[in-house]
């Protein structure tokens, strides 16, 4: 039946409907031809209430038939978002902290190199302009979030040599951490300390921060990809990892950091994009002085990126989610660098965005 031959049915079955009510009932003194009279009205009544609720129910068919089906790409289906455990039961955030209220765009790197990133790529007043315009970018596409600026330090950098100590990575000089503290105070920007423990193990690398990270408006990164001292492996030649026991222990030391220092929580990143970076994820524990980010940090095309996010983000909920943006990678092979409209597609929607 088509949708106009419905719509005039209804019309008639309804103009019988007035035209039965407004019949009179016969009087008790009634004849048999009186009473035979109010049966056929009944009978008139009943079949066309279900007359109307057959209409009603084709039309309804024939709209659902029509509807057209959601497509998503992986990565954006919020029904897969919700098997997986999205979103996740954590603690509530205390007074002072930027997520979820906030999403923080970050630009990431090392000003001793033009090749980790554009925090080191650009000079510096250039840097923050184009981060500046990124902003401005995430708050055009999402006005009911308030976008909070980053800049994101490699201040330990894995190296493909062993140096003096046979670590396998480098500590920037304290001078070079406090410039780039400057930097993120001139444009209004958080900062965060990012560690590539190469041979080194984090729980001796990681208070050697504490004199910065003190500071509330500095937070903390690190890179499973270059842990690689279980391994024994050169940095570079094999992608490393971290146990949820090690990442326990960051936040555990950031917790009490917050606590020694009466600090707002702090932001702890975990950058990630296979299935190894990170081990026994349901394992990482929650606590609230620490506010975790699970960050997607693959590159490549647009597919391969929204697949390392379902695989390694989504699949297995910590707290909040991240997603990393390269200006030279992700385009390389004439693929466009995804637009903040489009990312906001994914399910759960990424708070911590990073520009490499």
């Amino acid at each position: 039946m088509k949708f106009w031959q419905v719509t005039v049915s209804m019309f008639v079955i309804i103009a019988t409907l007035t035209a039965c009510t407004e019949q009179k009932v016969p009087t008790p003194a009634a004849t048999t031809a009186g009473i035979t009279t109010n049966h056929v009205e009944q009978t008139a009544f009943s079949a066309t209430s279900s007359a109307v609720r057959k209409a009603a129910v084709l039309a309804n068919t024939s709209s659902a038939r029509t509807a057209p089906k959601v497509k998503y790409n992986n990565g954006e289906d919020p029904a897969y978002a919700k098997k997986c455990g999205w979103p996740v039961n954590c603690p509530t955030p205390l007074p002072g902290s930027i997520l979820p209220n906030k999403r923080i765009v970050a630009y990431y790197g090392n000003p001793l190199s033009k090749k980790m990133g554009a925090l080191g790529e650009f000079p510096k007043d250039v840097m923050l302009q184009k981060l500046k315009g990124e902003v401005a970018k995430w708050q055009a596409a999402d006005p009911a979030t308030p976008v909070q600026p980053a800049l994101h330090l490699i201040a330990v950098v894995a190296q493909g040599a062993p140096g003096k100590d046979g670590k396998y990575r480098m500590v920037v000089p304290d001078k070079l951490v406090n410039q780039v503290y400057e930097w993120a105070h001139e444009a209004g920007a958080i900062m965060f300390i990012d560690i590539q423990t190469g041979h080194d193990d984090l729980r001796a690398v990681l208070p050697r921060f504490e004199w910065i990270l003190k500071n509330p408006d500095v937070h903390l990164g690190i890179d499973p990809e270059f842990n690689l001292i279980k391994s024994g492996k050169k940095p570079g030649t094999k992608i490393g990892t971290y146990d949820a026991a090690d990442i326990n222990y960051a936040s555990g030391y950031l917790r009490d950091l917050v606590k020694k220092y009466k600090l707002p929580p702090k932001v702890f990143t975990v950058h990630r994009f296979t299935k190894g970076g990170v081990t026994n994820a349901r394992e990482i524990k929650l606590r609230p002085e620490v506010q975790m980010v699970m960050h997607m940090d693959g590159w490549g095309a647009p597919w391969l990126k929204r697949d390392s996010y379902m695989s390694y983000v989504v699949a297995e909920p910590v707290q909040y989610t991240g997603f990393k943006l390269f200006y030279h990678n992700d385009t390389k092979k004439g693929d466009p660098l995804l637009s903040p409209q489009t990312v906001l597609k994914l399910n759960p929607k990424p708070l911590y965005i990073q520009y490499q």
